[in-house]
């Protein structure tokens, strides 16, 4: 009983030891923008979440601020690439994101099927701007 119950405990925590997390973060101060992006390996499985929350510059006056997100299992596509695809039910169009990943951050390229998980202003895509690695 005692090694049944210690096998059962040992195989619990054997399955948490490999999850790790990746926090990258943009803070575009010219433009009030907020990006977050957090990459969670599991048990060989990735999962990507981003969120954005923008709030409108000058140049954006008159348009509302914006939150957006969106999360989902990734598939690794390259080296230093995963791609994000999530659909929406009901609707033809499928968000994707790539996301290309360097020693120090991420960059996000999105499709043009995102903009049914951010409208307006938000955008899940970097602009060619890194998202700085959180150590």
């Amino acid at each position: 009983m005692k090694k049944s119950l210690f096998l059962a405990v040992a195989m619990l925590v054997s399955s948490n030891v490999f999850a790790v997390t990746d926090h990258y973060v943009l803070r575009d101060t010219d433009h009030n923008h907020v990006q977050h992006l957090k990459i969670t390996s599991l048990n060989g499985e990735i999962i990507v979440s981003e969120d954005v929350d923008f709030e409108p510059t000058i140049s954006e006056a008159g348009r509302p601020a914006c939150s957006a997100d969106v999360s989902g299992e990734a598939k690794k596509v390259a080296e230093n690439e995963l791609v994000l695809r999530k659909h929406l039910s009901g609707e033809k169009a499928v968000c994707e994101l790539k996301i290309h990943l360097t020693p120090t951050g991420a960059r996000v390229d999105q499709s043009d099927g995102c903009q049914n998980y951010a409208a307006g202003i938000c955008h899940f895509t970097s602009d060619g701007k890194e998202l700085v690695k959180i150590q």
